[in-house]
């Protein structure tokens, strides 16, 4: 009964109820103490609010590793529940135009090489070019179902577009249950962004946050909730 409860509850899961008695707020601090793949960490502000910057190690350097800048955060165990965060991306400063400002949250991480992970490409929002702003959002899964293999096998299916500014706050939820993740932007009462067969499956494990290459990214507000 309690599983047929929560999937009928699953349509209206942009909401904090169902989620708000195990709600744990993550401090700033811990953040910095996070568990680092490619990149190091720092509080700072951001826009006028304190915030925990994820700062890129260079790629030349001699423990960079593939799969983008990763902040996985100490004795969290995560399966269901929602994630929120507020986000803020942009190309770093040099960047190429390929660079779109990735960034996103990484959960049920069961190592550095070992996610799924569920990111915002913030230019492709207002870019002049459809086929481009339909890739916005994006789901994707270390190591066997990298974005560009999902697009090939499944074009459309697992990225889709939403309203954001580049640059900007942003906040994201995304709620999870079994082998199913909701994306929810800017507290919109809608998911942008449904997936229902998450590649590893109906597992456990910790929270992350994630940049792609040549971003400069900020988080704040970071909770976790379980059911």
């Amino acid at each position: 009964m309690k599983s047929l409860l929560f999937a009928l509850a699953i349509p209206f899961l942009a909401s904090a109820l169902p989620f708000s008695i195990d709600a744990q707020q993550v401090p700033l601090s811990d953040l910095s103490q996070s568990k680092m793949r490619s990149a190091t960490g720092a509080v700072t502000s951001y826009r006028g609010s304190p915030a925990f910057k994820l700062i890129p190690k260079d790629p030349k350097a001699p423990d960079y590793k593939n799969g983008g800048p990763l902040a996985v955060l100490n004795n969290v165990r995560f399966r269901d529940g929602a994630i929120d965060v507020d986000v803020a991306g942009a190309p770093a400063k040099g960047a190429d135009d390929s660079a779109r400002g990735f960034i996103g949250v990484a959960f049920r991480v069961q190592s550095e090489s070992r996610l799924e992970i569920i990111y915002l490409r913030p230019t492709n929002s207002h870019a002049d070019d459809q086929l481009r702003r339909n890739h916005t959002t994006q789901y994707s899964s270390e190591p066997d179902w990298p974005w560009d293999r999902l697009r090939k096998e499944s074009p459309g299916v697992y990225e889709s577009w939403v309203d954001m500014e580049t640059g900007e706050w942003t906040h994201m939820r995304i709620v999870i249950h079994g082998t199913n993740a909701s994306l929810y932007v800017n507290h919109a009462l809608n998911p942008c962004l449904i997936i229902h067969d998450l590649k590893l499956g109906d597992t456990e494990g910790s929270v992350g946050l994630w940049l792609g290459q040549d971003t400069e990214g900020y988080f704040r507000n970071l909770s976790i909730s379980t059911p």
